[in-house]
């Protein structure tokens, strides 16, 4: 991924060897959004048709804390005892490898700072201006408003405060773990995080944190895929723009679809417990993770992103 003329974000906290060791726990939130367009203010476009449910998901939503939401390692989200916490002070310094020639840091904030272009550029073209999601970048454990967060909860996005949170040893794991590496694969991340955000704002995930309460655990689980699909969707969204401005390289597309597949629930369940539940799913297939980061990249148009109707 060509990233040289991208500007960095100024919307990274980084709290690497602040250490706070508290409650809480990752929380991702996923959201749900169904309709055209992107929801504005007011009601604008999205009409959910049902939303509720958001799992664990190998990176992004803690839905159990939106049920809790889950994150990328898994979870749901729901609101936490732990919200309106104080966050922890920035690190600053060079400690556990921050600094100035921190190439992590600075991968993840041109990558946001991409993230922040494309959608303030799509919600203007909607009459709507976008707000950028806050990320935290943490070591080990560190608090947000849907509980702790910690490196074994993955990557999420924490709709109480309206942050995304990773631990850079995440992508480790991506390689290692989920056989996923590439530049792209990590860029696709934080775009299917910021997805989320979109949602949030949106409206789709509060709507669906509402309306979770009064599901049962399968029909939350099926609409928390559909929040999932989305997500991965908008991701596609943001690929498209990104290529459009000559940022992608020859293989990064590929990146981003392998790491969808190696983390679609039927290919998680396959490598960790030997057999498929799909009843227990909360993200989507392999097949359905990357034919929505797909049709998201091919027609660069959120309308297309509508996982509440039809089939995914």
């Amino acid at each position: 991924m060509r990233l040289d003329g991208q500007r960095e974000s100024e919307n990274v906290e980084d709290r690497r060897g602040g250490g706070t060791g508290g409650l809480g726990g990752g929380y991702r939130p996923a959201g749900m959004g169904g309709g055209r367009g992107i929801p504005l203010r007011g009601g604008s476009l999205v009409t959910i048709a049902v939303l509720v449910g958001i799992g664990w998901l190998v990176f992004g939503i803690n839905p159990l804390q939106m049920l809790a939401m889950v994150t990328g390692g898994g979870g749901s989200f729901t609101q936490s005892e732990d919200a309106g916490y104080q966050p922890a002070p920035s690190s600053g310094g060079s400690q556990n490898g921050a600094g100035v020639n921190d190439t992590g840091k600075q991968f993840v904030s041109k990558v946001l700072g991409s993230t922040e272009d494309v959608w303030t550029d799509i919600f203007k073209s909607a009459g709507e201006t976008y707000s950028p999601t806050p990320l935290v970048l943490f070591s080990g454990m560190t608090r947000s408003a849907c509980g702790q967060a910690s490196a074994a909860s993955g990557p999420f996005y924490c709709p109480l405060d309206k942050k995304v949170y990773i631990d850079l040893a995440f992508y480790d794991e991506l390689k290692r773990r989920f056989g996923a590496p590439g530049d792209f694969a990590q860029a696709y991340v934080i775009a299917h995080e910021v997805g989320h955000h979109v949602q949030d704002l949106q409206g789709i995930l509060p709507k669906f944190n509402e309306m979770r309460q009064s599901m049962n655990k399968a029909d939350a689980n099926a609409l928390s895929v559909k929040v999932e699909l989305q997500a991965d969707c908008y991701a596609g969204v943001w690929a498209n723009r990104t290529d459009q401005k000559g940022m992608l390289e020859a293989g990064d597309i590929d990146e981003a679809l392998n790491a969808a597949t190696q983390i679609g629930d039927d290919a998680i369940q396959k490598r960790t417990q030997g057999v498929v539940v799909p009843e227990s799913f909360t993200h989507g297939t392999s097949a359905q993770r990357s034919t929505w980061f797909k049709r998201g990249y091919q027609t660069g148009d959120v309308n297309q992103c509508n996982t509440f109707q039809g089939a995914i």
